[in-house]
Protein backbone atom coordinates (compact mmCIF):
# COMPACT_ATOMS: atom_id res chain seq x y z
CA UNK A 1 0.00 0.00 0.00
CA UNK A 2 1.34 3.41 -0.93
CA UNK A 3 0.72 6.66 0.84
CA UNK A 4 2.28 9.40 2.89
CA UNK A 5 2.21 10.92 6.34
CA UNK A 6 3.14 14.53 6.99
CA UNK A 7 3.39 15.69 10.59
CA UNK A 8 4.73 18.45 12.79
CA UNK A 9 5.78 21.96 12.02
CA UNK A 10 8.85 23.09 10.12
CA UNK A 11 10.07 25.52 12.78
CA UNK A 12 11.47 27.85 10.12
CA UNK A 13 9.67 30.85 11.65
CA UNK A 14 7.07 31.60 14.30
CA UNK A 15 3.80 29.67 14.11
CA UNK A 16 1.52 31.45 11.64
CA UNK A 17 4.45 32.99 9.77
CA UNK A 18 6.31 29.82 8.80
CA UNK A 19 6.63 29.83 5.00
CA UNK A 20 8.31 26.40 5.02
CA UNK A 21 5.32 24.89 6.82
CA UNK A 22 2.88 26.72 4.53
CA UNK A 23 4.75 25.47 1.47
CA UNK A 24 4.58 21.86 2.65
CA UNK A 25 0.91 22.15 3.63
CA UNK A 26 -0.01 23.64 0.27
CA UNK A 27 1.82 20.94 -1.72
CA UNK A 28 0.30 18.16 0.38
CA UNK A 29 -3.27 19.45 0.12
CA UNK A 30 -2.89 20.01 -3.63
CA UNK A 31 -1.67 16.42 -4.00
CA UNK A 32 -4.44 14.94 -1.85
CA UNK A 33 -7.21 16.96 -3.49
CA UNK A 34 -5.97 16.30 -7.03
CA UNK A 35 -5.73 12.62 -6.25
CA UNK A 36 -9.18 12.20 -4.71
CA UNK A 37 -11.25 14.89 -6.44
CA UNK A 38 -9.73 15.21 -9.93
CA UNK A 39 -8.39 11.72 -10.67
CA UNK A 40 -10.90 10.00 -8.35
CA UNK A 41 -8.22 7.70 -6.92
CA UNK A 42 -9.57 5.55 -4.11
CA UNK A 43 -7.61 6.80 -1.09
CA UNK A 44 -8.21 7.28 2.62
CA UNK A 45 -7.31 10.78 3.79
CA UNK A 46 -7.15 11.86 7.41
CA UNK A 47 -6.41 15.48 8.38
CA UNK A 48 -5.65 16.45 11.98
CA UNK A 49 -4.25 19.62 13.58
CA UNK A 50 -0.61 18.96 12.63
CA UNK A 51 -0.82 15.72 10.66
CA UNK A 52 -2.07 14.57 7.26
CA UNK A 53 -2.23 10.89 6.32
CA UNK A 54 -3.09 9.49 2.91
CA UNK A 55 -3.18 5.82 1.98
CA UNK A 56 -4.03 4.49 -1.44
CA UNK A 57 -6.78 1.88 -1.32
CA UNK A 58 -6.84 1.19 -5.06
CA UNK A 59 -4.86 2.86 -7.84
CA UNK A 60 -5.93 1.25 -11.12
CA UNK A 61 -4.36 3.83 -13.45
CA UNK A 62 -1.24 4.56 -11.37
CA UNK A 63 -2.19 8.23 -11.00
CA UNK A 64 -1.97 8.08 -7.21
CA UNK A 65 1.53 6.66 -7.36
CA UNK A 66 2.61 9.39 -9.80
CA UNK A 67 1.14 12.12 -7.62
CA UNK A 68 2.93 10.77 -4.56
CA UNK A 69 6.19 10.71 -6.53
CA UNK A 70 5.57 14.33 -7.56
CA UNK A 71 4.96 15.28 -3.93
CA UNK A 72 8.18 13.55 -2.89
CA UNK A 73 10.08 15.53 -5.51
CA UNK A 74 8.51 18.78 -4.25
CA UNK A 75 9.37 17.92 -0.64
CA UNK A 76 12.98 17.32 -1.73
CA UNK A 77 13.07 20.76 -3.38
CA UNK A 78 11.56 22.37 -0.27
CA UNK A 79 14.03 20.61 2.03
CA UNK A 80 16.86 22.14 -0.04
CA UNK A 81 15.16 25.53 0.07
CA UNK A 82 14.64 25.42 3.85
CA UNK A 83 17.65 23.46 5.20
CA UNK A 84 17.08 21.78 8.55
CA UNK A 85 13.35 22.54 8.55
CA UNK A 86 11.97 19.60 6.57
CA UNK A 87 12.84 15.97 7.22
CA UNK A 88 11.94 13.34 4.62
CA UNK A 89 11.72 9.69 5.59
CA UNK A 90 10.85 7.08 2.98
CA UNK A 91 9.81 3.54 3.77
CA UNK A 92 9.42 0.54 1.54
CA UNK A 93 6.44 -1.74 1.73
CA UNK A 94 7.10 -4.97 3.57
Amino acid sequence: MLGFEISGHAGYAEYGNDIACASVSSAVMLTANTMTEVFKVNAKVKVNEDEILLKLVEDKDGNGDKLILGLLMQMDILSDEFPGSIKIVTKTAS
